[in-house]
């Protein structure tokens, strides 16, 4: 445990450079009196550590001292090579330099834990977007990218879902996003959340912004989901769900919260929905594996494209007998 936290200590202050006491008791959740122990462990294994006092102090590691990544165990090792995400890296223009970062982490690591991370590598691949979705277009990724390393504002020509569709933006790229296979740019003034394959134009200005102090792109990105959730499910349908028939994500979750099963085996519950449009299609491919009690409006609209989906495959099916009276005349249309 305390090898670990020792561990963290160094490479923190390695990143970091100069940190206080105080500092590196809240990053690693200990007291300050434990960090002053940590201290003198380090420096009575070698380490050549520095501390200065006064307002400006704070604890640093000597100019060009460097640790290897020796303090690595399986697991972490494991996930430090599952998570590399070679797809996405390619796209932003970073493949080469992942793939240089991963063979320097490798190299650092003991055989053991080589071993182990090569084994994850060999093992499980990570692919993100879904299988019936084509691939987003997006040409100005790149670009993208660099104005978010480089703090500068972007001028765009950005297509919109409503009227007026195509508008020009001033855009403070904060940080990008990749969310199933889609990659979204989360910019200012605001912030306000931005799909890269809607920007029909693009140039890069001189100008730079200051990102806001403190902003955690993470952060914003969990309360914009849940934002958006709260926003697209604003509609609530009671239905009826036969044995074993399992719904997702929110209506699961709401399956499971409020759902009740009757004699039958059935279970009642009430689920979110987004629309009447798209609770229609969505309920329509569980086929007689759901009943929708309410809204009316809903349980009307799914009665009425199943009698007219019983029409047309009833007239079909009576084209059929009509025109092949003998039966299967496929069957015996042989010798």
């Amino acid at each position: 445990m305390r090898a670990g936290r020792l561990l963290s200590v160094l490479l923190l202050l390695q990143t970091r450079g100069r940190m206080t006491a105080a500092q590196l008791a809240e990053e690693l959740e200990v007291s300050v009196r434990t960090v002053y122990r940590d201290m003198e462990a380090l420096s009575a294994a070698g380490v050549p550590l520095y501390g200065d006092a006064g307002h400006a102090g704070g604890y640093r590691l000597l100019d060009g001292y460097r640790t290897r990544l020796t303090g690595l165990t399986a697991d972490e090792a494991e996930a430090l090579f599952l998570a590399g995400a070679p797809g996405p890296a390619a796209e932003l223009g970073l493949g080469p330099f992942l793939a240089a970062a991963q063979l320097k982490v490798r190299a650092a690591l003991p055989a053991e834990l080589r071993a182990h991370a090569d084994r994850v590598a060999g093992r499980f691949h990570l692919d993100a977007p879904g299988w019936y979705a084509d691939a987003d277009d997006t040409p100005y990724l790149p670009a993208v990218a660099d104005a978010v390393w480089r703090g500068r504002v972007l001028r765009v020509r950005y297509r919109r879902w409503r009227e007026p569709t195509d508008v020009e933006r001033w855009l403070e790229p904060y940080g990008l996003v990749l969310k199933a296979g889609r990659w979204y740019v989360v910019a200012g003034p605001g912030p306000r959340t931005f799909r890269v394959d809607q920007i029909l134009e693009l140039a890069a200005c001189d100008e730079e912004f200051e990102r806001p102090e403190g902003f955690d792109l993470a952060g914003y990105w969990t309360a914009y989901q849940r934002d958006f959730h709260e926003r697209l499910y604003r509609g609530e349908a009671v239905v009826r769900l036969a044995p074993g028939v399992r719904l997702a994500g929110h209506a699961a979750r709401a399956v499971e919260a409020n759902g009740r099963t009757d004699a039958e085996g059935w279970t009642l519950a009430t689920v979110p929905i987004e629309s009447v449009e798209r609770a229609h299609e969505e309920f329509l491919r569980l086929g007689t594996g759901v009943e929708v009690l309410a809204p009316a409006e809903l349980r009307e609209r799914i009665a009425r494209t199943v009698t007219e989906l019983a029409a047309t495959y009833g007239t079909c099916a009576g084209y059929g007998n009509s025109a092949h009276p003998g039966g299967n005349s496929l069957a015996g249309s042989g010798d």
